[in-house]
């Protein structure tokens, strides 16, 4: 029995690995010239302006620098390039949405391969545990006694710290001045 570990292989050529998948994605990312990775707090506080700007108020607004030259200079912006922008925004919002689907189809597969995994992994501790009543299959017993006890480690519930109770506040109802 050997210690190595074996190379993932592709015997199907059509099919990517996981691996060329990100060289794919990275490949991909650096042709893209605008790429903007947002933290949390920016995607949030972007996401609520543009809330307050709904596409049909931004497309309104936008006719209204073609009506006179003046708004376009006003704005340093001239109307092609504004129309250019929006249809780029447009036809990103597709490559968006493309992206979203593959990532959710990616996520789906390996949940299923995760799933498969557990429950192969499930049938081999049931099968070793009942192999490992054969002495002459004692090998088994200190693997199935670690799944046993990673399994009762896992459904212990952790110990959460609960705040020090404090005592509710107390209202003098005497009528008793006080001093």
């Amino acid at each position: 029995m050997s210690n190595t570990t074996p190379v993932p292989s592709n015997p199907d050529p059509a099919r990517m690995a996981p691996e060329a998948v990100i060289a794919q994605l990275r490949a991909i990312g650096s042709q893209i010239d605008d790429l903007a990775p947002l933290s949390k707090e920016q995607r949030k506080l972007l996401k609520k302006r543009l809330r307050r700007q709904p596409k049909t108020i931004v497309e309104a607004s936008i006719n209204v620098i073609g009506v006179l030259d003046n708004v376009s200079e006003a704005i340093g912006q001239p109307l092609d390039e504004v129309r250019q922008l929006q249809d780029d925004s447009l036809r990103w919002d597709a490559a968006v949405d493309e992206a979203r689907a593959f990532l959710n189809g990616l996520e789906g597969a390996n949940l299923i391969r995760r799933q498969r995994l557990g429950l192969i992994a499930m049938q081999a501790y049931t099968i070793g545990s009942q192999l490992a009543k054969d002495p002459a299959r004692a090998v088994l017993v200190p693997h199935v006694e670690e799944v046993k006890r990673l399994k009762g480690a896992a459904r212990r519930k952790k110990t959460t710290q609960a705040p020090p109770a404090t005592p509710p506040p107390t209202h003098d109802t005497s009528t008793a001045p006080k001093a």
